[in-house]
């Protein structure tokens, strides 16, 4: 690949991004999505498999850890997200998607495959730590490649739907954590084991899809390397031209003027954020704090409220948790074609709104004291239905919304910003919130989760970003375009 010597750097013009655009969706589509979408499935998988797993782990006959052990877990966990996030977040953006998604996934299967193995609890957290570090490292990567590879008149739906499938992941963890963990089904020693065994296998099956994905032609361009990027955008309308329903494409006319230029420094990267786009960048910090506080707040506190609440057996969360689970799958699913067609600044801020009131209205039942275990569990699945896409459209805001030359660093920062604040004080507030065993504390909570997801909607309505239908050059001018028109400011 190209080094590019800025002061060198020759200018030239090419048409691979709109080439890019005008695909009609094709099987290779349906390939990026399997290959690339898998990161959700497996962290959903991780991190329902680790919730349902926490209680087997203090048992003298496992790891016998204690409960603040169980806690420091969750934290190395989250520490090494945000770590490998900023991390390769920084990488994806110098050295390529396609280099980085693989490297992150080969991570994820040694960390998994190794966690099965673990003799104490150093060892596990360790294991952890990596694993979240190679989780982390995917959210950057890939919602990178995704949203740089899918034609922009589906770039919504793609991106709301492959972030659904975290959900599906969730499903599959809980009804597999039903089954490992029955002691008369395995050994309890091995049962937790076999458990993270099964995210690595599957991450195995994905790494050879992976190599049939190429590079972002779009990443490509701005580093320095316009005939490979036309050589694989030629070669993917050679495919698509191939089937008889196609035929021959139509010419493509817009072009866009690119002038190479070196590494995208951190001074850069915050006056982008903080000087150009200021409007974008509480946009996006709006959305992935209130998203991030919602889930985790509700998400890992699930069992807790169904067990001091309702007296629900450990061993039995999984078979409520699958409903939920499948409810949030089928939101992004459903919802996000709207996205494409009604409009971003809508679509998200009705999602947040519908989220705030329902979330409301259940705190406020749960505290009359009229909900069960399975009318919690339903208006729960309701409110994740619209509140599983509202987060989803926070990542695919934080994804389109700023140039080329940064989105993977500017995702990792929004990802670590909604870990920081919403994933570590969300799980701290609402745990001791059901610790004071008070239903009025916790409706409290609620209300608190609802005002900060109206506190957004307002957040999008000023400053919420026209993305649909519109290129990413449009919606964001690269750092390294020379006679596009001035980008939109926030």
């Amino acid at each position: 690949m190209a080094n590019v010597d800025q002061a060198k750097a020759q200018s030239f013009r090419s048409n691979v991004p709109a080439r890019m655009d005008r695909l009609p969706w094709s099987r290779w589509h349906w390939l990026v999505i399997a290959a690339l979408g898998i990161t959700w499935i497996i962290d959903g998988l991780e991190v329902t498999l680790y919730g349902a797993v926490s209680a087997v782990l203090q048992d003298p006959e496992t790891l016998g850890l204690t409960p603040s052990q169980i806690g420091l877990l969750h934290s190395s966990y989250l520490a090494g997200a945000v770590i490998g996030a900023l991390f390769f977040g920084y990488l994806t953006d110098r050295l390529g998607r396609k280099k980085l998604f693989t490297v992150t996934l080969g991570l994820y299967l040694v960390a998994a495959f190794a966690t099965a193995f673990s003799w104490d609890f150093w060892s596990f957290a360790f294991f952890r730590f990596l694993t979240g570090a190679a989780i982390g490292g995917e959210y950057s990567a890939i919602n990178s490649a995704i949203d740089e590879l899918i034609p922009a008149r589906v770039r919504g739906w793609t991106d709301l739907a492959v972030n659904g499938t975290f959900w599906l992941g969730a499903a599959g963890g809980s009804l597999a954590s039903v089954f490992l963990l029955q002691r008369g089904v395995f050994a309890i020693d091995l049962g937790w084991r076999l458990a993270f065994g099964v995210g690595a296998a599957l991450g195995l099956i994905i790494i050879f899809l992976r190599r049939y994905v190429p590079e972002s032609p779009r990443w490509l361009l701005t580093h320095g390397d316009p005939e490979e990027a036309d050589r694989i955008v030629a070669e993917l309308e050679r495919q698509i031209e191939a089937d008889p329903a196609v035929g021959e494409l139509p010419e493509v006319h817009e072009t866009i003027t690119i002038r190479p230029r070196g590494p995208i420094r951190f001074g850069e990267l915050a006056s982008v954020m903080l000087q150009q786009y200021p409007g974008r960048t509480t946009l996006g910090l709006s959305l992935v704090v209130s998203q991030a506080f919602l889930y985790n707040g509700v998400f890992a506190t699930f069992a807790l409220v169904l067990a001091n609440f309702y007296g629900v057996e450990p061993g039995r969360v999984g078979l409520y948790l699958a409903p939920f689970a499948l409810s949030n799958f089928l939101g992004p699913l459903t919802l996000g074609r709207f996205f494409d067609t009604v409009g971003r600044k809508p679509m998200i801020a009705g999602t947040y709104t519908i989220s705030a009131l329902l979330l409301a209205l259940t705190g406020w039942l749960f505290d009359a004291g009229v909900l069960t275990a399975v009318t919690q569990t339903a208006l729960w699945a309701l409110i994740f239905f619209f509140a599983s896409s509202a987060a989803s459209s926070a990542y695919l805001t934080v994804s389109e919304i700023f140039p080329v030359e940064l989105r993977g660093m500017v995702i990792a920062l929004f990802f670590a910003s909604g870990t920081l604040i919403g994933g570590t004080t969300a799980p701290w507030l609402f745990g001791s919130l059901i610790e004071t065993g008070s239903r009025r504390y916790l409706f409290y909570g609620d209300l608190f989760a609802a005002a900060l997801l109206l506190a957004t909607v307002g957040v999008v309505l000023v400053f919420g970003v026209k993305a649909e239908g519109a290129s990413l050059e449009s919606v964001a001018r690269p750092l390294s375009a020379e006679d596009d028109p001035e980008p939109r400011p926030a």
